[in-house]
């Protein structure tokens, strides 16, 4: 059988942790910081992991991630 095919938008976005969870960048920092409030910058500093049915999905499109 051929190897199964990375998503390439996926290896660009999102990392596999050792305990198997996908961590992800946090959404809403493009643009528009002026209407966001403080707290929302201060708690979406850095990454987050993502829920378990997004996770799922992406994992999909990363067969050989562990």
């Amino acid at each position: 059988m051929p190897k199964m095919k990375t998503k390439s938008s996926a290896k660009k976005r999102f990392k596999m942790t050792a305990s198997g969870k996908v961590k992800a960048g946090q959404a809403g920092k493009r643009h528009g910081m002026i209407k966001r409030t403080n707290k929302f910058l201060r708690d979406a500093r850095g990454t987050t992991t993502l829920s378990a049915p997004d996770a799922k999905i992406v994992k999909s499109y990363m067969p050989y991630a562990r």
